[in-house]
C-alpha cells in the first residue's frame, strides 16, 4: 500500500469511530426484519397508515412504526405525517417483484446461520476453519443447504449474481471455439443462455441438483436456446460427458479451500479433452488491497472463509491452484460489472501434458 493509501484509510477511519464502525449490526438486523415482514411490498402500492400496515404484516402498530422511523434514517422509507409512509426510490428494491429486487439477497446475508456463524469469527481466525454448528457439524452453508426455502433464497441470490455479469461473460471469453461446453452447478441457467446466445453453433449442457432445476427450462426457453442444452440432475461428482471439450464452474471454486478445491479440478481434469478448456467465472483478488478494494475483497473473502471454508484468489494463486489440479494458467480475461460488485474473470485451465 503507497502513502496515499495508507492516509486516505486513515481519514475513512476518522471520519467513523470504532464503536459506530461495532454498531454495523443494527442497519442489517432492521433491513432483515423488514424484508421477512413483507414492509416494502405492503408499501408498494403507494403511502400507507401505520395502522392498516400493521394488520397485513401481523406486527404491533407501535412497534411497526419504530421500525418506520428507523427505516426512514437508512433512506428506504419517507414519513409523510405522524402515522403514513412511503417506499422511497431505495425502498422499491426491497419488495419482491422488483427487477432489481434485493430482497432475497438481504435475507441471505442476514439469515440466522450466518449470523451465528460470524459470531465465532475469533474462533475462525484462531483455527482457520469455517464455523460449525456444534450439533451437526454443518457450515452455515451447509445448513442452509438443507433448508428448502432458504436453499431457495441462496438460488435466488446466486441468480441475481449471475443477471450482472452473464451477458459480460459471454462477450468477453470466445466461446465459440468449442463444439460442447459443461455447465457444472448452472442453477437457473443464466449464464448457460447467455453463452448459447453468443455462440450459436455451441451446444451445453447443464448439471444442477433437482430443487435448482425448477427455473431452467423457462430461462432457456425464453432465450431461445432450450433446443440446443441437455439439462440433466447431477452435481460436481458427476462425471463430464463423452464429447465436452469444455467445463464451466461459476463461483463454485471460491466456496473451497484450496485441498478441496485442487480435488475437484483433479476430477475434472481426468474427464476433459486434452485440447479441452476449464473456465472458471470468479474474481480476481488484488495482491494488496486498496482502501476502496478491500470492502469488496477483504470482505467478501472474510465471509467465504466463516461461510463455507472457502476464499477468494489472486491470479498467482489460482495458477498455483490449478497447476496442483493437472492444469496450467491460461488467459485471465476481465468482464467488467457496472453494478458496484467487483469485476469478474473468465480464468482459462489448460490440461497439462
Amino acid at each position: 500500500m503507497s502513502a496515499d493509501d495508507a492516509q486516505a484509510a486513515e481519514a475513512a477511519g476518522a471520519q467513523q469511530s470504532l464503536s459506530q464502525m461495532a454498531l454495523g449490526y443494527v442497519p442489517a438486523r432492521i433491513l432483515c426484519s423488514a424484508a421477512e415482514l413483507g414492509v416494502a411490498d405492503a408499501l408498494e402500492n403507494g403511502p400507507r397508515d401505520c395502522a392498516s400496515l400493521a394488520a397485513e404484516t401481523g406486527t404491533d402498530p407501535g412497534a411497526l412504526r419504530r421500525l418506520l422511523r428507523a427505516l426512514a434514517g437508512l433512506g428506504v422509507v419517507s414519513q409523510l405525517d405522524t402515522e403514513r409512509f412511503a417506499l422511497t426510490a431505495l425502498g422499491s428494491r426491497l419488495t419482491s417483484a422488483a427487477p432489481d429486487s434485493e430482497r432475497a439477497g438481504v435475507m441471505l446475508t442476514t439469515a440466522p446461520e450466518l449470523w451465528a456463524a460470524w459470531g465465532d469469527l475469533s474462533a475462525v481466525v484462531r483455527s482457520g476453519e469455517p464455523a460449525r454448528d456444534p450439533g451437526t457439524g454443518w457450515t452455515a452453508h451447509e445448513a442452509m443447504l438443507r433448508q428448502p426455502e432458504v436453499a431457495a433464497q441462496l438460488r435466488a441470490g446466486m441468480a441475481q449474481a449471475s443477471r450482472e455479469f452473464a451477458a459480460g461473460v459471454a462477450a468477453a471469453y470466445d466461446f465459440a471455439q468449442f463444439r460442447t461446453v459443461v455447465d457444472y452447478g448452472g442453477d437457473e441457467g443464466i449464464l448457460t443462455a447467455a453463452v448459447l446466445t453468443a455462440a450459436p453453433d455451441l451446444r451445453a449442457v447443464l448439471y444442477d441438483r433437482p430443487e435448482a432445476l425448477e427455473r431452467v427450462s423457462a430461462v432457456l426457453s425464453e432465450a431461445g436456446v432450450a433446443d440446443r442444452c441437455e439439462v440433466a440432475e447431477g452435481d460436481l461428482t458427476t462425471p463430464l460427458p463423452p464429447g465436452a471439450d469444455a467445463c464451466l464452474l461459476n463461483n463454485l471454486v471460491r466456496d473451497r479451500g484450496d485441498g478441496k478445491a485442487a480435488e475437484l479440478l483433479r476430477a475434472l481434469r481426468a474427464g476433459l479433452a486434452p485440447k479441452g478448456r476449464l473456465l472458471l467465472v470468479e474474481t480476481l483478488m488484488p495482491p494488496v488491497l486498496t482502501p476502496d478494494a478491500s470492502a469488496a475483497y477483504g470482505l467478501t473473502d472474510l465471509n467465504n472463509l466463516v461461510f463455507t471454508g472457502g476464499r477468494e484468489r489472486t491470479r498467482d494463486e489460482y495458477g498455483a491452484l490449478l497447476d496442483a489440479a493437472g492444469f496450467t494458467l491460461g488467459a485471465t480475461v476481465r468482464v467488467p460489472v457496472s453494478s458496484g460488485m467487483p469485476d469478474y474473470h473468465v480464468i482459462e485451465g489448460i490440461p497439462a501434458p
